[in-house]
């Protein structure tokens, strides 16, 4: 039997739909992070938070999880990215992870951030190895949320998730760079994708789950 993590937040209502269509409906119990799937091949179902999921799937707590691929990057993770799942607000299918700054800034490319610019974001290491892969050291500042309120008086930059860019627009900010397009992933970890039975019932999960999107 499997064990799986599955997002709360904004990623939470669809994903509890495309289980429902998918027909592995999940049922809620007196423990809210602790539903339940009527399925012989899942004992487990836990709630969590979508940036904590691909550590917990890598060291083997759970055998499937559902995250954003931004995160499983930022994660450094070492999981089997087993599907695609372009659902929930992403109508577009993905997500985008942007580098933005005020529409006064006379910075219209990321190439253009000096060293030493103060970046806020929930992305640090995807912020980081962006730059250094442009030879720029910039001042990584770690945000807790509403990143884009932070311009231009605490921070020079951020580094956000959009979908449309609609709420940058509205806190006067352009997007100067594009560091990752994402969609929402359904991961394995790798002792379970080796072991055939599991691997067998995994298969069996992403093809409902693909077969409902």
């Amino acid at each position: 039997m499997l064990s799986i993590a599955l997002p709360k937040g904004s990623l939470e209502e669809g994903t509890f739909q495309l289980f429902k269509e998918a027909d592995l409906e999940i049922i809620s119990t007196e423990r809210g992070y602790s539903p339940k799937i009527k399925d012989p091949r899942i004992g487990k179902v836990k709630i969590l938070r979508p940036q904590e999921i691909p550590t917990y799937v890598e060291e083997g707590h759970f055998d499937l999880g559902i995250s954003g691929l931004d995160w499983v990057i930022e994660s450094g993770v070492d999981v089997v990215d087993v599907a695609s799942l372009p659902y929930s607000k992403q109508s577009s299918g993905s997500v985008k992870i942007v580098l933005a700054v005020p529409n006064d800034s006379p910075w219209n490319a990321a190439k253009d951030v000096p060293s030493g610019a103060r970046i806020s974001t929930e992305y640090p290491n995807l912020t980081k190895s962006y730059f250094e892969d442009m030879g720029i050291d910039v001042n990584i500042m770690f945000s807790y949320g509403a990143t884009e309120a932070k311009v231009p008086e605490l921070v020079d930059a951020v580094v956000d998730l959009t979908e449309t860019g609609a709420t940058l627009q509205r806190n006067g900010l352009k997007i100067i760079g594009i560091l990752l397009e994402s969609t929402t992933r359904l991961i394995a970890n790798k002792s379970s994708w080796d072991d055939p039975t599991k691997r067998s019932e995994i298969e069996d999960i992403q093809l409902l789950l693909c077969s409902a999107i």
